[in-house]
């Protein structure tokens, strides 16, 4: 059965948009929208909307919707309590984008609390937060969800890649207009290399079949390669099949990397674009290893997994075994039937990493020469990325004083511009409105980060110095500028009686005769860092210090070593001219 899309037209489109003047509104996280993308135009078919309660329930403990239709990831609408709170159930909500254009209704038929760890153990089969679908569902979702019967009026907009961007309805029609009747789906969240390109092609030669290269282009796991870095890979990669083989089209997939599960619903996606055979390899997206290093799941449980409703998803799998390179073959092959003894050559994702930091060739046999080179453009080697040196510290422990020397130093090195995100000026400067509660010292720190995250990801130094007190912000910031580049956290440790003698301004005073509330070090805690790359004691002078700093980012790669401290202290000493003779 062909999927149909839910988008609304004509004057029943009138209607709908008529409606949305009046219904409450709410505007959809990047997340949410590729998943109302997905509902609209068929490719999550036979959803029709946002689950509501009784079917999340069902497919959680079962992988089925209450009808009893295979479906084995929950596609849920979280929303903040008050709003769900002030819906019931016939009431029309109108989703918007960022932008605040209508892009769908939902009729709603339930409201209701998440269950949020229950449902992620049940789906995902832990609690643990290094699991990305976990993290986002218990730690980042809205508390309360509600579903219900959508209809459309228009898809999100796209503006990258258009030609690639295909609903199922479109990508059968060019099935059938190629005349393609036999079409193997490839899954991908990773740029294509050669292994990848040899697999795909045994896959086709097995199944008599043509390839549908079809990368997720939404979330995927944290630290990924961005789609657009991989998207131009995919173009390389392709130039490397026969011609009229294999064609490429984007997924605007929020992958919750849920392993056995995802494999079963990656494959219900793919036979609603049409394909007859899907590819489930080793490890099907899966997120990698637990917190205590364990796999999150078996090798092959999701192969296992998919055969047992092969039939009922309607499509038929490829297994595939792990593929490693065989130099005395030159060839890929699966591990297994590489011959005892024999030399093999593997490439792992920490290596490659490694490899790109550190400006090492990839080797041919890994990828092709254009991969390579693309995967260069978004990934320099360290000593070209951005960084943030991020300190923190009681008031007055000298945060300031480090991160103006260090801006000094670095300003004489010259190689990358250098921005001081200092707490008074950015309180001064960017957030005159806060102030000192939790929240706003929170928000504030969030500023900071989000404009040391675009410094670095624009190859620039940021050196932040606020207090921030709290473990918790203090990891949300390495986590927002750690994938765009270097991130240094410096704990600068004065005690607390130091930073009281150093009290120009008088702030420790007024703390403690009450007149300062919810002051950091007196009536409020400071969360000591447990995580710090460095801790300085600034019983040390701060030129001993700032070489301190400049040490680590010079051992991690960020800056290339240097054995004089300025230019001129290796320029040749200037001789006085000799007296006259007299």
């Amino acid at each position: 059965m062909k999927p149909t899309s839910l988008l609304a037209t004509g004057e029943r489109a009138a209607e709908l948009r008529e409606l949305a003047r009046t219904a409450l509104s709410f505007d959809l996280s990047p997340r949410q929208l590729c998943d109302l993308e997905l509902l609209l135009n068929g490719a999550f078919a036979p959803l029709t909307g946002f689950l509501g309660r009784a079917d999340t329930a069902r497919v959680a403990a079962e992988m089925r919707l209450a009808s009893g239709a295979l479906w084995p990831i929950p596609i849920l609408l979280d929303v903040p309590a008050e709003l769900a709170q002030r819906l019931g159930a016939g009431d029309p909500l109108c989703l918007r984008d960022a932008e605040g254009a209508i892009l769908a209704i939902l009729h709603v038929e339930d409201a209701w609390a998440l269950e949020r760890e229950s449902i992620a153990e049940a789906v995902f089969g832990t609690l643990d937060r290094s699991h990305p679908g976990v993290a986002q569902l218990v730690e980042q979702a809205h508390p309360w969800a509600v579903g219900g019967r959508l209809e459309g009026l228009e898809l999100p907009v796209h503006y990258d890649f258009l030609a690639l961007r295909r609903t199922p309805a479109e990508t059968r029609a060019e099935f059938e207009r190629h005349g393609w009747t036999r079409v193997v789906g490839f899954q991908t969240r990773n740029p294509l290399h050669r292994s990848h390109v040899a697999l795909t092609l045994e896959a086709a030669r097995d199944a008599d079949a043509h390839l549908l290269i079809h990368p997720a282009v939404g979330a995927t796991k944290p630290g990924d390669v961005d789609h657009f870095t991989r998207v131009r890979c995919y173009e390389q990669a392709l130039l490397h099949y026969p011609e009229g083989l294999a064609a490429l089209a984007l997924l605007p997939l929020a992958m919750r990397m849920g392993g056995p599960r995802e494999a079963v619903w990656h494959g219900l996606i793919r036979r609603n674009f049409g394909c007859t055979h899907f590819i489930v390899g080793r490890d099907h997206a899966g997120p990698g290893r637990d917190s205590s290093g364990k796999p999150f799941y078996g090798p092959y449980a999701a192969q296992e997994l998919f055969a047992g409703h092969a039939a009922e998803i309607g499509i038929e799998m490829l297994a595939f075994e792990e593929r490693v390179f065989v130099p005395a073959t030159g060839t890929y092959q699966a591990r297994s039937t590489v011959p005892p003894g024999a030399e093999i050559l593997e490439l792992s994702g920490t290596e490659l990493r490694r490899r790109l930091e550190a400006g090492e060739p990839l080797p041919d046999w890994y990828t092709f020469p254009e991969i390579a080179a693309e995967l260069r453009r978004t990934h320099p080697a360290r000593a070209h990325q951005g960084f943030t040196v991020f300190f923190t510290g009681l008031s007055g422990a000298g945060k300031s004083t480090l991160a103006n020397a260090l801006s000094v130093k670095l300003l004489e090195r010259g190689g990358r511009p250098v921005t001081m995100l200092d707490g008074d000026l950015v309180r001064k400067n960017l957030s005159s409105e806060l102030g000192f509660s939790r929240p706003h010292r929170d928000l504030n720190v969030r500023r900071i980060g989000w404009v040391a995250s675009e410094v670095t990801r624009h190859g620039g130094v940021a050196l932040c110095a606020p207090i921030a007190p709290y473990d918790a912000l203090r990891k949300e910031v390495r986590g927002l500028i750690s994938p765009h580049g270097g991130f240094l956290l410096v704990h600068v440790s004065t005690p607390l009686e130091v930073c009281e003698t150093r009290d120009r301004k008088g702030l420790y005073a007024k703390a403690r005769s009450g007149a300062l509330p919810e002051f950091t070090g007196i009536s409020d805690p400071y969360e000591v860092p447990e995580d710090a790359d460095l801790v300085l004691d600034t019983s040390i002078s701060p030129s001993e210090s700032v070489a301190r700093i400049l040490a680590w980012l010079e051992a991690a790669g960020y800056l290339t070593a240097t054995t004089a401290t300025t230019a001129t202290a290796a320029a040749p000493a200037i001789k006085a001219p000799a007296s006259p003779a007299g």
